[in-house]
């Protein structure tokens, strides 16, 4: 289970008593709803029908997709574990340190809500970063609009490196690079949130942060992202459409 600080555990028991889960349930989502930058969250939980995606502002989905009780908990619960995040630490802070050490990526990072090891490699996955340490040489790459679920190495060079996202097996050299260790200092991505917390065993894949508010641009950017679900086969075209006729309703 993901340890929490103090206020963290505290407030879990809180949202578990209110909403009537159960004390890790609250914690798969709290983890789901961090991992989407407290914006989406993509989970899968039995207390609250299986698997299901949130996105704030948009859609809600459930595996009873007709529950529109479970789909308004599933939003009331998602939408306050996003304010939770933003206003607490939730996770403790992991220190950050140089290439070689044991938190071998860039400070300006934070803190990765997965990472591991392959053979001579080591990779942290960030809110739209990836970084990657090979034989001391730390790279820095935009991860783009993919939910990058893993690392693996095929060879015994960067350029032979792939992850797994929602679009199946990439390249990461396809990737645009931010910087690596020769480089000047990147740009940190933008985001409200920094309680980016190491994931449990069920960790679903980052999803990135979407507007909130229903400006016409915001609806537009929604309906891509609605668009993309579609066309990786998580929603069905009558879904989607569905979905599309409530967004163009804002406008």
């Amino acid at each position: 289970m993901q340890t929490l600080t103090t206020v963290g555990q505290n407030i879990v028991n809180d949202i578990a008593s209110r909403y009537q889960l159960s004390y890790d349930a609250v914690v798969h989502m709290l983890i789901a709803v961090n991992n989407g930058g407290g914006s989406m969250a993509q989970f899968n939980c039995p207390e609250l029908g299986g698997s299901g995606q949130w996105m704030r502002g948009g859609m809600t989905m459930v595996g009873d997709m007709f529950n529109n009780g479970l789909k308004a908990t599933v939003d009331n619960l998602c939408n306050e574990l996003s304010n939770v995040l933003a206003n607490n630490q939730i996770f403790p802070p992991i220190a950050t340190g140089p290439a070689g050490s044991n938190q071998w990526w860039p400070a300006e990072l934070g803190s990765p809500f997965s990472s591991g090891a392959q053979n001579n490699i080591r990779y942290a996955i960030f809110p739209q970063r990836l970084a990657i340490e090979n034989n001391g040489d730390v790279q820095v790459y935009d991860t783009l609009d993919h939910n990058i679920g893993g690392v693996s190495q095929q060879q015994g060079n960067n350029t032979s490196l792939t992850f797994s996202s929602q679009y199946g097996t990439i390249a990461v050299d396809s990737l645009p690079r931010v910087s690596d260790s020769s480089s000047k200092p990147f740009s940190q991505p933008s985001a409200s949130h920094t309680n980016f917390a190491t994931p449990t065993a069920d960790f679903e894949p980052a999803a990135q942060p979407l507007p909130s508010s229903n400006s016409s641009d915001e609806v537009i950017q929604l309906l891509e992202q609605l668009g993309r679900l579609r066309d990786a086969g998580v929603l069905t075209p009558d879904e989607f459409d569905l979905k599309k006729q409530e967004l163009l309703a804002r406008l």
